[in-house]
């Protein structure tokens, strides 16, 4: 019974907290305090603090937290289920949706559009990628790890989890200042 209302006191949040981690923050404390009375106002508060110290969305790490002090390990993961859970359903729905519709000249239209302007985001930021790294790290370097890197993904074909990885490694090698 402890696993159900884990779930339902963060799916509620997550279908209703429209506008993301901070939206819901009320919502969650209005069922972990108020309705299941887990936590005291004052814990929530001191919880809510630890969370926003940490990286991360809210939502999720106010979950698993609450989660595993009510049921353990299997709270958490329940807990952090059931906030990502009405995301990934819409994302499900709007995707079946996609796929249902994919042959009309509307949704082939629309991609078109959609297309050069996620082009031409991904180059904006792979620009100011480079900018930063030719501050911080200077030429000789940042056309080092572009040119190695290009080699490993295109001709060797290396996994980008690796470059990226080995490209960690030598900055913490050879650029830690």
């Amino acid at each position: 019974m402890i696993y159900w209302k884990i779930f339902v006191a963060f799916f509620i949040p997550g279908i209703v907290g429209y506008g993301g981690g901070p939206a819901s923050i009320p919502l969650v404390e209005n069922e972990v305090v108020g309705r299941f009375e887990w936590l005291s106002v004052n814990e929530f508060s001191e919880m809510l603090a630890m969370a926003n110290a940490l990286p991360g969305p809210i939502a999720t790490k106010m979950a698993g937290f609450i989660g595993y002090e009510q049921a353990g390990l299997l709270g958490a993961f329940i807990g952090v289920f059931a906030t990502v859970a009405p995301s990934l359903i819409l994302m499900i729905a709007l995707l079946s949706l996609l796929n249902k519709f994919k042959g009309s000249p509307r949704v082939k239209t629309m991609t078109a559009l959609i297309r050069p302007s996620i082009a031409i985001l991904l180059g904006v930021m792979a620009y100011q990628f480079f900018q930063s790294s030719y501050v911080s790290a200077g030429m000789l370097q940042t056309i080092f790890l572009i040119v190695a890197s290009f080699i490993l993904l295109e001709k060797v074909k290396v996994h980008p989890a690796f470059v990226i990885a080995g490209s960690l490694l030598y900055g913490a090698v050879f650029l830690g200042r």
